[in-house]
């Protein structure tokens, strides 16, 4: 790929936070020495196809949610169970279900169904789950669960990104307004990012009860 072709992304994405986990399957058929795997913010945009702050929490919630679980060890790929309150096509669920299973390996029924019994990802992901938090991880070795929630309203938008926004759509924009909007879109992105992926106000985690870990074991068994 020559440079032409290359994508440029902004420069914060460098800078926001790497999520790293160690995944058995790759290790198992040699993709990554020792299943090692790094995941920045640039990987969920190319998931996703864009960057905004939907995409932005989601890799902050399942960072926050991985460390919580993990607190001394490299989370790992594909033993995690992750669930969803709303229904895939409700909001920017879908989204944020995608970058989650993309990061963790949990995927519904269209996932690798595994190799002896080893492996299994599929069935990992579900949507319409009752719980108070927005999403819920939970590891299948031990049961422990933690449920995780975005509110972004301590990180508010730039005023003007609406009214552009509109304005983009509807072919009215200048070259300068366009370049305007996407530069405040892109702001608050950054400042989820890099002055908020550790705000317990933002990103809000929630330890589970004992009965959720009795019965995230018993589902495995």
């Amino acid at each position: 790929m020559n440079d032409a072709t290359q994508a440029a992304f902004p420069s914060f994405f460098d800078a926001a936070p790497v999520i790293r986990l160690q995944d058995p399957l790759a290790d198992f058929l040699g993709a990554a020495r020792d299943g090692l795997l790094e995941y920045r913010y640039v990987d969920a945009v190319r998931l996703a196809g864009h960057s905004c702050p939907t995409v932005a929490s989601a890799f902050l919630m399942t960072r926050a949610a991985l460390g919580a679980l993990y607190p001394q060890s490299l989370p790992q790929r594909g033993e995690l169970r992750v669930e969803l309150r709303d229904a895939p096509g409700q909001g920017v669920t879908g989204v944020i279900g995608s970058v989650a299973g993309y990061l963790t390996g949990a995927a519904g029924e269209g996932g690798f169904h595994g190799i002896a019994g080893r492996f299994v990802r599929q069935g990992l992901l579900a949507y319409e789950v009752t719980m108070e938090t927005q999403m819920r991880f939970t590891r299948l070795d031990t049961g422990e669960s933690v449920g995780v929630s975005a509110d972004l309203r301590g990180v508010p938008g730039d005023p003007r990104a609406a009214e552009l926004m509109a304005r983009c759509l509807r072919g009215q924009a200048s070259a300068e307004e366009q370049e305007t909007f996407r530069a405040a879109w892109q702001d608050r992105v950054e400042r989820l990012l890099l002055q908020h992926a550790d705000d317990p106000d933002v990103i809000v985690l929630a330890r589970e009860p004992e009965a959720a870990r009795a019965g995230a074991l018993e589902g495995r068994s």
